[in-house]
Protein backbone atom coordinates (compact mmCIF):
# COMPACT_ATOMS: atom_id res chain seq x y z
CA UNK A 1 0.00 0.00 0.00
CA UNK A 2 1.64 2.92 -1.33
CA UNK A 3 1.91 5.88 1.54
CA UNK A 4 3.35 9.22 0.44
CA UNK A 5 5.05 9.81 3.83
CA UNK A 6 7.24 6.43 2.58
CA UNK A 7 9.11 8.34 -0.48
CA UNK A 8 10.84 10.14 1.82
CA UNK A 9 13.46 7.56 2.83
CA UNK A 10 14.88 9.59 5.75
CA UNK A 11 11.50 9.21 7.71
CA UNK A 12 12.29 5.11 7.22
CA UNK A 13 16.45 5.81 8.25
CA UNK A 14 14.68 7.37 11.39
CA UNK A 15 12.65 5.13 12.15
CA UNK A 16 15.32 2.08 12.20
CA UNK A 17 18.03 5.07 14.11
CA UNK A 18 14.72 5.14 16.53
CA UNK A 19 13.66 1.81 17.20
CA UNK A 20 17.30 0.77 17.27
CA UNK A 21 18.12 3.40 19.96
CA UNK A 22 15.05 2.65 22.11
CA UNK A 23 16.10 -1.32 21.84
CA UNK A 24 19.13 -0.68 23.54
CA UNK A 25 17.44 1.89 26.11
CA UNK A 26 15.10 -0.86 27.19
CA UNK A 27 18.33 -3.04 27.79
CA UNK A 28 19.81 -0.90 29.72
CA UNK A 29 16.58 -0.02 31.25
CA UNK A 30 15.94 -3.58 32.27
CA UNK A 31 19.33 -3.97 33.32
CA UNK A 32 18.09 -1.16 36.23
CA UNK A 33 14.98 -2.29 36.80
CA UNK A 34 16.15 -6.03 38.13
CA UNK A 35 19.16 -5.23 39.79
CA UNK A 36 17.73 -3.94 42.86
CA UNK A 37 15.33 -7.37 43.50
CA UNK A 38 17.98 -9.88 41.35
CA UNK A 39 21.54 -8.19 41.58
CA UNK A 40 23.42 -6.50 38.76
CA UNK A 41 25.77 -9.80 38.16
CA UNK A 42 27.01 -11.52 34.91
CA UNK A 43 23.93 -13.91 35.62
CA UNK A 44 21.64 -11.09 35.29
CA UNK A 45 23.11 -9.46 32.46
CA UNK A 46 23.04 -13.01 30.55
CA UNK A 47 19.27 -13.31 31.09
CA UNK A 48 18.56 -9.81 30.05
CA UNK A 49 20.75 -9.82 26.65
CA UNK A 50 19.79 -13.60 25.62
CA UNK A 51 15.79 -13.06 26.26
CA UNK A 52 15.99 -9.97 23.87
CA UNK A 53 18.19 -11.61 21.30
CA UNK A 54 15.47 -13.95 21.21
CA UNK A 55 13.23 -10.94 20.97
CA UNK A 56 14.91 -9.99 17.65
CA UNK A 57 15.00 -13.06 16.62
CA UNK A 58 11.64 -13.97 16.81
CA UNK A 59 10.87 -9.82 15.35
CA UNK A 60 12.76 -10.56 12.49
CA UNK A 61 11.25 -13.56 11.35
CA UNK A 62 7.80 -12.61 11.71
CA UNK A 63 7.99 -9.06 10.57
CA UNK A 64 9.97 -10.35 7.15
CA UNK A 65 7.38 -13.19 6.61
CA UNK A 66 4.34 -10.20 7.36
CA UNK A 67 5.52 -7.88 4.72
CA UNK A 68 6.20 -10.20 2.23
CA UNK A 69 2.03 -11.43 3.01
CA UNK A 70 0.50 -8.14 3.57
CA UNK A 71 3.38 -5.13 3.14
CA UNK A 72 1.35 -2.29 4.61
CA UNK A 73 3.11 -0.27 6.41
CA UNK A 74 0.33 0.41 8.61
CA UNK A 75 0.60 -2.10 10.40
CA UNK A 76 4.30 -1.70 11.38
CA UNK A 77 3.81 1.77 12.71
CA UNK A 78 0.52 0.00 14.95
CA UNK A 79 3.34 -2.53 16.05
CA UNK A 80 5.34 0.87 17.23
CA UNK A 81 2.34 2.73 18.41
CA UNK A 82 1.73 -0.74 20.45
CA UNK A 83 5.18 -1.05 21.70
CA UNK A 84 5.72 2.40 22.61
CA UNK A 85 2.51 1.69 25.10
CA UNK A 86 3.80 -1.36 26.32
CA UNK A 87 7.66 0.36 26.77
CA UNK A 88 6.08 3.29 28.69
CA UNK A 89 3.70 0.74 31.12
CA UNK A 90 6.82 -1.12 32.56
CA UNK A 91 7.33 1.54 35.35
CA UNK A 92 3.56 1.28 36.02
CA UNK A 93 3.44 -2.40 36.67
CA UNK A 94 7.22 -3.97 36.41
CA UNK A 95 7.84 -4.00 40.01
CA UNK A 96 4.73 -5.41 40.34
CA UNK A 97 5.60 -8.07 37.90
CA UNK A 98 9.01 -9.06 39.08
CA UNK A 99 7.83 -9.43 43.16
CA UNK A 100 4.52 -11.35 42.24
CA UNK A 101 7.33 -13.32 39.87
CA UNK A 102 10.34 -13.74 42.62
CA UNK A 103 7.23 -14.91 45.39
CA UNK A 104 6.19 -17.68 42.75
CA UNK A 105 9.34 -18.79 42.11
CA UNK A 106 10.71 -19.37 45.52
CA UNK A 107 7.28 -21.19 46.16
CA UNK A 108 8.25 -23.10 42.87
CA UNK A 109 11.59 -24.54 42.26
CA UNK A 110 14.17 -25.90 44.50
CA UNK A 111 17.63 -24.05 42.67
CA UNK A 112 18.47 -21.68 40.48
CA UNK A 113 15.97 -18.80 41.81
CA UNK A 114 17.74 -15.98 40.31
CA UNK A 115 17.86 -17.68 36.73
CA UNK A 116 14.70 -19.03 36.71
CA UNK A 117 12.80 -15.90 38.69
CA UNK A 118 15.00 -13.35 35.78
CA UNK A 119 14.33 -15.24 32.75
CA UNK A 120 10.58 -15.09 33.81
CA UNK A 121 10.58 -12.04 34.56
CA UNK A 122 11.99 -10.93 31.24
CA UNK A 123 9.55 -13.06 29.27
CA UNK A 124 6.98 -11.13 30.79
CA UNK A 125 8.02 -7.56 30.86
CA UNK A 126 10.04 -6.97 28.04
CA UNK A 127 10.11 -9.70 25.12
CA UNK A 128 6.88 -8.78 23.69
CA UNK A 129 7.74 -4.92 22.72
CA UNK A 130 11.47 -5.74 21.87
CA UNK A 131 9.47 -8.59 19.82
CA UNK A 132 7.41 -5.85 17.98
CA UNK A 133 10.79 -3.17 17.76
CA UNK A 134 12.44 -6.27 15.92
CA UNK A 135 10.49 -6.70 13.32
CA UNK A 136 11.15 -3.15 12.37
CA UNK A 137 14.50 -3.70 9.94
CA UNK A 138 12.22 -6.10 7.81
CA UNK A 139 9.53 -4.28 6.36
CA UNK A 140 11.58 -1.33 6.24
CA UNK A 141 13.50 -3.37 3.49
CA UNK A 142 10.59 -4.48 1.76
CA UNK A 143 9.40 -0.44 1.88
CA UNK A 144 12.91 0.48 1.16
CA UNK A 145 14.33 -1.12 -1.83
CA UNK A 146 13.19 0.20 -5.11
CA UNK A 147 15.77 -2.24 -7.20
CA UNK A 148 17.69 -4.85 -6.48
CA UNK A 149 20.43 -2.78 -8.61
CA UNK A 150 20.59 -0.94 -4.93
CA UNK A 151 19.12 -3.35 -2.35
CA UNK A 152 22.85 -3.60 -1.63
CA UNK A 153 23.49 -0.07 -0.61
CA UNK A 154 19.31 0.73 0.80
CA UNK A 155 19.82 -2.27 3.52
CA UNK A 156 23.14 -1.02 4.34
CA UNK A 157 21.80 1.76 5.18
CA UNK A 158 19.08 0.66 7.79
CA UNK A 159 22.02 -0.98 8.78
CA UNK A 160 23.73 2.08 9.65
CA UNK A 161 21.20 3.95 11.16
CA UNK A 162 20.24 0.81 12.72
CA UNK A 163 23.53 0.88 15.31
CA UNK A 164 24.56 4.33 15.02
CA UNK A 165 21.04 4.65 17.17
CA UNK A 166 21.75 1.54 18.80
CA UNK A 167 24.98 3.51 20.11
CA UNK A 168 23.31 6.56 21.28
CA UNK A 169 20.44 4.48 22.91
CA UNK A 170 24.01 2.37 25.17
CA UNK A 171 25.42 5.91 25.96
CA UNK A 172 22.37 8.06 27.05
CA UNK A 173 20.70 6.05 29.72
CA UNK A 174 24.01 5.22 31.19
CA UNK A 175 24.94 8.78 31.04
CA UNK A 176 22.12 10.81 31.65
CA UNK A 177 18.82 10.20 31.83
CA UNK A 178 19.06 7.41 34.55
CA UNK A 179 21.64 9.70 36.78
CA UNK A 180 19.76 12.49 35.66
CA UNK A 181 15.53 11.00 36.45
CA UNK A 182 16.06 7.74 36.95
CA UNK A 183 14.58 4.57 35.60
CA UNK A 184 11.40 4.60 35.45
CA UNK A 185 10.87 8.52 33.26
CA UNK A 186 13.47 7.32 31.01
CA UNK A 187 11.66 4.14 30.13
CA UNK A 188 8.90 7.03 29.72
CA UNK A 189 11.13 9.07 27.26
CA UNK A 190 12.03 6.49 25.05
CA UNK A 191 8.42 4.88 24.96
CA UNK A 192 7.41 8.44 24.36
CA UNK A 193 9.70 9.05 21.24
CA UNK A 194 8.29 6.20 19.57
CA UNK A 195 4.99 7.20 20.46
CA UNK A 196 5.69 10.41 18.35
CA UNK A 197 7.51 8.88 15.46
CA UNK A 198 4.25 6.40 14.88
CA UNK A 199 1.83 9.63 15.64
CA UNK A 200 3.78 11.47 12.90
CA UNK A 201 2.57 8.57 10.57
CA UNK A 202 -0.86 7.97 11.26
CA UNK A 203 -1.27 12.08 11.16
CA UNK A 204 0.80 12.09 7.80
CA UNK A 205 -1.20 9.27 5.82
CA UNK A 206 -4.29 11.33 5.82
CA UNK A 207 -6.34 7.68 7.01
CA UNK A 208 -10.14 8.33 7.73
CA UNK A 209 -10.92 9.43 11.32
CA UNK A 210 -12.04 5.81 11.92
CA UNK A 211 -9.29 4.40 11.01
CA UNK A 212 -6.48 6.61 13.07
CA UNK A 213 -8.62 5.82 16.25
CA UNK A 214 -5.82 4.18 17.45
CA UNK A 215 -3.88 7.60 17.99
CA UNK A 216 -6.01 9.43 20.36
CA UNK A 217 -6.26 6.28 22.55
CA UNK A 218 -2.18 5.56 22.40
CA UNK A 219 -2.20 9.32 23.60
CA UNK A 220 -4.50 8.80 26.94
CA UNK A 221 -2.49 5.31 27.40
CA UNK A 222 0.81 6.94 27.26
CA UNK A 223 -0.74 10.05 29.83
CA UNK A 224 -2.06 7.73 32.16
CA UNK A 225 1.50 5.87 32.19
CA UNK A 226 3.14 9.12 32.50
CA UNK A 227 1.02 9.97 35.75
CA UNK A 228 1.05 6.57 37.21
CA UNK A 229 4.43 5.55 36.34
CA UNK A 230 7.10 8.65 37.38
CA UNK A 231 7.34 7.21 40.56
CA UNK A 232 10.99 5.69 40.85
CA UNK A 233 10.46 4.20 44.12
CA UNK A 234 11.39 0.30 43.66
CA UNK A 235 10.61 -0.64 47.35
CA UNK A 236 6.87 0.43 47.00
CA UNK A 237 5.42 -1.32 49.86
CA UNK A 238 8.27 1.06 52.22
CA UNK A 239 6.96 4.61 53.07
CA UNK A 240 9.37 5.68 55.07
CA UNK A 241 12.41 6.06 53.29
CA UNK A 242 15.25 9.05 54.09
CA UNK A 243 15.90 8.79 50.61
CA UNK A 244 15.64 6.51 47.46
CA UNK A 245 17.34 7.22 44.01
CA UNK A 246 20.00 5.98 41.65
CA UNK A 247 23.41 6.58 40.35
CA UNK A 248 25.06 5.58 37.52
CA UNK A 249 26.19 2.26 39.51
CA UNK A 250 23.13 1.47 41.50
CA UNK A 251 19.82 1.92 43.43
CA UNK A 252 20.16 3.32 46.62
CA UNK A 253 18.32 4.04 50.31
CA UNK A 254 18.38 5.18 52.95
CA UNK A 255 16.15 5.02 56.02
CA UNK A 256 16.19 5.65 59.39
CA UNK A 257 14.93 4.90 62.79
CA UNK A 258 15.65 6.83 66.08
CA UNK A 259 18.67 5.18 66.74
CA UNK A 260 20.22 4.32 63.12
CA UNK A 261 20.80 5.11 59.31
CA UNK A 262 21.08 2.68 57.11
CA UNK A 263 21.87 2.53 53.72
CA UNK A 264 20.77 -0.43 50.89
CA UNK A 265 21.76 -0.75 47.09
CA UNK A 266 19.17 -4.05 46.64
CA UNK A 267 15.67 -4.18 47.97
CA UNK A 268 15.73 -8.11 48.45
CA UNK A 269 19.38 -8.72 49.80
CA UNK A 270 19.48 -6.94 52.58
CA UNK A 271 21.54 -3.33 53.86
CA UNK A 272 25.21 -2.59 52.99
CA UNK A 273 25.81 0.04 55.69
CA UNK A 274 24.37 0.40 59.34
CA UNK A 275 25.36 3.67 61.17
CA UNK A 276 24.45 3.79 64.85
CA UNK A 277 23.29 7.77 65.73
CA UNK A 278 25.21 7.41 68.99
CA UNK A 279 28.37 6.04 67.76
CA UNK A 280 27.67 2.23 69.86
CA UNK A 281 28.76 -0.62 68.19
CA UNK A 282 26.36 -2.20 65.21
CA UNK A 283 27.32 -6.01 66.40
CA UNK A 284 27.55 -6.38 62.40
CA UNK A 285 30.61 -7.17 60.22
CA UNK A 286 32.30 -3.21 60.57
CA UNK A 287 32.41 -4.43 64.72
CA UNK A 288 34.11 -7.71 63.75
CA UNK A 289 36.72 -6.29 61.19
CA UNK A 290 38.01 -3.73 63.61
CA UNK A 291 40.40 -6.80 65.32
CA UNK A 292 42.44 -5.70 61.61
CA UNK A 293 44.14 -2.63 63.27
CA UNK A 294 44.47 -4.60 66.24
CA UNK A 295 46.54 -7.49 65.18
CA UNK A 296 49.10 -4.65 63.97
CA UNK A 297 51.72 -5.02 66.55
CA UNK A 298 52.13 -1.15 68.67
CA UNK A 299 53.36 -0.43 71.89
CA UNK A 300 50.58 1.48 73.25
CA UNK A 301 46.83 1.82 71.98
CA UNK A 302 47.88 5.67 71.44
CA UNK A 303 50.35 4.41 68.70
CA UNK A 304 46.93 3.38 66.23
CA UNK A 305 47.01 7.04 65.50
CA UNK A 306 50.26 6.39 63.45
CA UNK A 307 48.78 3.31 61.47
CA UNK A 308 47.61 3.80 57.72
CA UNK A 309 43.96 2.66 56.48
CA UNK A 310 43.29 2.01 52.65
CA UNK A 311 39.16 1.01 52.55
CA UNK A 312 38.33 -0.68 49.39
CA UNK A 313 34.34 -0.29 49.16
CA UNK A 314 34.19 2.65 51.42
CA UNK A 315 30.16 2.15 51.31
CA UNK A 316 28.94 4.94 53.78
CA UNK A 317 32.25 4.85 55.97
CA UNK A 318 30.61 2.87 58.62
CA UNK A 319 33.81 1.36 59.04
CA UNK A 320 36.22 4.43 58.78
CA UNK A 321 33.82 6.00 61.48
CA UNK A 322 34.22 2.80 64.08
CA UNK A 323 37.93 3.16 63.55
CA UNK A 324 38.57 6.65 63.92
CA UNK A 325 35.79 6.70 66.70
CA UNK A 326 37.34 3.61 68.81
CA UNK A 327 41.18 3.09 67.76
CA UNK A 328 42.14 6.52 67.40
CA UNK A 329 42.55 9.81 64.74
CA UNK A 330 44.53 7.26 62.49
CA UNK A 331 44.90 7.85 58.74
CA UNK A 332 42.19 6.55 56.99
CA UNK A 333 41.58 6.64 53.35
CA UNK A 334 38.80 5.13 50.87
CA UNK A 335 38.11 3.84 47.28
CA UNK A 336 34.30 4.23 46.27
CA UNK A 337 33.34 3.28 42.65
CA UNK A 338 30.03 5.05 43.15
CA UNK A 339 30.46 8.58 43.70
CA UNK A 340 26.51 9.17 44.67
CA UNK A 341 27.41 6.60 47.77
CA UNK A 342 29.90 9.10 49.01
CA UNK A 343 27.69 11.95 48.82
CA UNK A 344 25.33 9.74 51.24
CA UNK A 345 27.68 8.91 53.52
CA UNK A 346 28.80 12.58 54.10
CA UNK A 347 25.46 14.12 54.37
CA UNK A 348 23.39 10.39 56.43
CA UNK A 349 25.97 8.82 57.77
CA UNK A 350 28.30 11.24 59.32
CA UNK A 351 31.53 10.81 57.26
CA UNK A 352 34.35 12.68 58.17
CA UNK A 353 35.06 15.33 56.16
CA UNK A 354 38.85 14.78 57.06
CA UNK A 355 38.73 11.05 55.40
CA UNK A 356 39.98 11.82 51.65
CA UNK A 357 37.70 9.46 49.40
CA UNK A 358 38.70 8.40 45.69
CA UNK A 359 36.04 7.65 43.30
CA UNK A 360 37.77 5.29 41.50
CA UNK A 361 37.41 1.14 40.70
CA UNK A 362 39.59 -0.80 43.74
CA UNK A 363 41.93 -2.70 41.80
CA UNK A 364 42.90 0.05 39.19
CA UNK A 365 43.45 2.73 42.61
CA UNK A 366 46.01 -0.11 43.96
CA UNK A 367 47.40 -0.34 40.18
CA UNK A 368 48.06 4.00 40.03
CA UNK A 369 49.65 4.33 43.34
CA UNK A 370 52.80 3.33 45.35
CA UNK A 371 51.37 3.87 48.92
CA UNK A 372 51.77 0.99 51.47
CA UNK A 373 49.47 0.65 54.67
CA UNK A 374 49.12 -0.94 57.66
CA UNK A 375 45.85 -2.39 57.00
CA UNK A 376 43.73 -2.59 53.58
CA UNK A 377 40.21 -3.62 54.03
CA UNK A 378 38.65 -5.36 51.11
CA UNK A 379 34.44 -4.25 51.26
CA UNK A 380 33.64 -4.50 47.51
CA UNK A 381 31.63 -7.27 47.28
CA UNK A 382 27.73 -6.73 47.42
CA UNK A 383 25.65 -9.79 47.73
CA UNK A 384 26.28 -12.61 44.24
CA UNK A 385 27.76 -9.15 42.43
CA UNK A 386 31.22 -9.93 43.26
CA UNK A 387 33.97 -8.39 41.11
CA UNK A 388 35.84 -11.21 39.18
CA UNK A 389 38.53 -8.74 38.91
CA UNK A 390 38.66 -8.28 43.07
CA UNK A 391 38.60 -12.01 43.98
CA UNK A 392 41.51 -13.11 41.43
CA UNK A 393 44.99 -14.53 43.50
CA UNK A 394 46.54 -11.25 41.19
CA UNK A 395 44.25 -8.77 43.09
CA UNK A 396 45.27 -10.74 46.32
CA UNK A 397 48.70 -10.46 45.55
CA UNK A 398 48.24 -6.39 44.48
CA UNK A 399 46.65 -5.86 48.03
CA UNK A 400 49.45 -7.66 49.26
CA UNK A 401 52.28 -5.41 47.57
CA UNK A 402 50.70 -2.14 49.10
CA UNK A 403 51.04 -3.32 52.89
CA UNK A 404 53.37 -2.64 55.39
CA UNK A 405 55.41 -5.15 56.99
CA UNK A 406 53.10 -7.17 59.47
CA UNK A 407 50.17 -5.59 57.86
CA UNK A 408 46.86 -7.04 57.97
CA UNK A 409 44.45 -7.76 54.85
CA UNK A 410 40.83 -8.15 56.27
CA UNK A 411 37.95 -9.10 53.41
CA UNK A 412 34.16 -9.21 54.21
CA UNK A 413 32.87 -12.03 52.76
CA UNK A 414 28.93 -11.38 52.58
CA UNK A 415 27.66 -15.11 51.44
CA UNK A 416 28.44 -17.06 53.93
CA UNK A 417 27.13 -20.87 53.26
CA UNK A 418 27.13 -24.33 54.51
CA UNK A 419 28.77 -26.92 51.77
CA UNK A 420 32.11 -27.43 50.76
CA UNK A 421 32.68 -25.51 47.20
CA UNK A 422 31.11 -22.19 48.55
CA UNK A 423 32.15 -19.02 46.80
CA UNK A 424 33.71 -18.28 50.17
CA UNK A 425 35.95 -21.52 50.23
CA UNK A 426 37.48 -20.49 46.98
CA UNK A 427 37.99 -17.35 47.94
CA UNK A 428 39.32 -18.28 51.24
CA UNK A 429 42.19 -20.57 49.52
CA UNK A 430 43.03 -17.89 47.04
CA UNK A 431 43.75 -15.67 49.61
CA UNK A 432 46.06 -18.34 51.55
CA UNK A 433 48.00 -18.85 47.84
CA UNK A 434 48.99 -15.06 48.64
CA UNK A 435 49.13 -14.71 52.62
CA UNK A 436 50.97 -17.73 54.79
CA UNK A 437 48.37 -16.45 57.57
CA UNK A 438 44.74 -16.50 57.45
CA UNK A 439 41.82 -16.64 59.93
CA UNK A 440 38.35 -16.13 59.52
CA UNK A 441 35.41 -15.48 62.00
CA UNK A 442 31.56 -15.59 61.28
CA UNK A 443 29.63 -12.92 62.06
CA UNK A 444 26.94 -14.25 64.50
CA UNK A 445 23.60 -13.64 62.91
CA UNK A 446 24.28 -12.67 59.20
CA UNK A 447 25.58 -14.44 56.63
CA UNK A 448 29.07 -12.55 56.79
CA UNK A 449 32.16 -14.01 57.42
CA UNK A 450 35.26 -11.59 57.81
CA UNK A 451 38.68 -13.20 56.53
CA UNK A 452 42.01 -11.40 58.17
CA UNK A 453 45.28 -12.61 56.52
CA UNK A 454 48.86 -11.75 56.91
CA UNK A 455 52.39 -12.44 56.51
CA UNK A 456 52.88 -12.14 60.28
CA UNK A 457 52.86 -15.33 62.00
CA UNK A 458 51.88 -13.10 65.64
CA UNK A 459 49.02 -11.32 64.22
CA UNK A 460 46.53 -13.15 66.67
CA UNK A 461 49.30 -12.62 69.41
CA UNK A 462 49.51 -8.92 68.29
CA UNK A 463 45.31 -9.39 68.54
CA UNK A 464 45.45 -10.85 72.06
CA UNK A 465 47.35 -8.13 73.70
CA UNK A 466 45.73 -5.02 72.06
CA UNK A 467 42.67 -6.25 73.09
CA UNK A 468 44.27 -7.05 76.66
CA UNK A 469 45.07 -3.12 76.31
CA UNK A 470 41.38 -2.26 76.20
CA UNK A 471 40.36 -3.64 79.30
CA UNK A 472 42.33 -0.83 80.87
CA UNK A 473 40.50 1.71 78.65
CA UNK A 474 36.92 2.80 78.86
CA UNK A 475 35.97 0.82 76.03
CA UNK A 476 34.33 -2.12 77.01
CA UNK A 477 31.78 -2.61 74.66
CA UNK A 478 34.64 -2.90 72.09
CA UNK A 479 36.72 -5.34 74.43
CA UNK A 480 34.03 -7.16 74.74
CA UNK A 481 33.10 -7.44 71.18
CA UNK A 482 36.87 -8.35 70.42
CA UNK A 483 36.63 -11.00 72.77
CA UNK A 484 34.11 -12.17 70.62
CA UNK A 485 35.70 -11.92 67.57
CA UNK A 486 38.72 -13.59 69.02
CA UNK A 487 36.58 -17.07 70.32
CA UNK A 488 35.37 -17.05 66.84
CA UNK A 489 38.59 -17.15 65.06
CA UNK A 490 39.42 -20.03 62.94
CA UNK A 491 42.40 -20.84 60.87
CA UNK A 492 41.98 -21.31 57.75
CA UNK A 493 43.13 -24.94 56.44
CA UNK A 494 44.18 -24.18 52.68
CA UNK A 495 42.93 -25.90 49.61
CA UNK A 496 43.50 -25.43 45.96
CA UNK A 497 40.75 -23.68 44.43
CA UNK A 498 42.63 -21.21 43.21
CA UNK A 499 40.75 -17.85 41.22
CA UNK A 500 42.55 -16.09 38.65
CA UNK A 501 42.02 -13.34 36.25
CA UNK A 502 41.32 -16.34 33.63
CA UNK A 503 38.98 -18.19 35.61
CA UNK A 504 37.02 -16.93 38.38
CA UNK A 505 33.10 -17.87 37.85
CA UNK A 506 32.15 -15.65 40.76
CA UNK A 507 28.46 -15.72 39.68
CA UNK A 508 28.22 -19.27 39.24
CA UNK A 509 29.55 -20.07 42.62
CA UNK A 510 27.28 -17.13 44.38
CA UNK A 511 24.12 -18.09 42.83
CA UNK A 512 25.01 -21.60 44.95
CA UNK A 513 24.92 -19.68 48.25
CA UNK A 514 21.84 -17.52 47.40
CA UNK A 515 20.01 -20.82 46.25
CA UNK A 516 21.05 -21.68 49.85
CA UNK A 517 20.22 -19.16 51.88
CA UNK A 518 16.69 -18.55 50.11
CA UNK A 519 16.24 -22.65 51.03
CA UNK A 520 16.52 -21.70 54.29
CA UNK A 521 14.86 -18.29 54.80
CA UNK A 522 11.88 -20.51 53.67
CA UNK A 523 11.89 -22.79 56.52
CA UNK A 524 9.42 -21.07 58.61
CA UNK A 525 7.57 -19.63 55.66
CA UNK A 526 4.11 -20.53 54.99
CA UNK A 527 2.60 -17.32 52.95
CA UNK A 528 3.37 -14.69 50.47
CA UNK A 529 2.94 -12.24 53.07
CA UNK A 530 5.81 -14.15 55.16
CA UNK A 531 8.04 -13.19 51.72
CA UNK A 532 6.89 -9.61 52.21
CA UNK A 533 8.04 -9.84 55.33
CA UNK A 534 11.54 -11.26 54.90
CA UNK A 535 12.14 -8.81 51.81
Amino acid sequence: MERKILKNKTYLYLTEFFAGMSVMAVELGASRLLAPYFSSSQIVWTIIIGTIMIAMALGNLYGGRSADKDPNPDKLYARILVAAIWIAAIPVVGKYIIIAVAGLVIFTVNSNYLVIAGFVTCMIVFVFPLFLLGTVTPSLVKYSVDSLDESGSTVGRLGAYNTIGSIIGTFIPTFVSIPAVGTSISFLIFAGILLVLAIFYFMSTKLPIGKIKKVPISIVLFLICCILGHDASFAFWQDDLTYEGESIYNYLQVYESPNEVVLSTNVLFGVQSVYRKDGSLTGMYYDYAMAAPLMTEVTNLSDMKDKKMLILGMGSGTYATQCRRYLGDMYIEGVEIDGKITELAEEYFELPSDIPVTTYDGRAYLNAITDKYDVIMVDAYQDITIPFQMSSVEFFSLVKSHLNPGGVMVVNMNMRGSKDGSINDYLSDTIASVFSEVYTADVIGSTNRELFASDNPNMINSLSDNTAKLAETDMAALFDMMGKVSDGLIRYTPGDRILTDDKAPVELLGMRVIDEIIRDELNGIDSIDDVMNMI
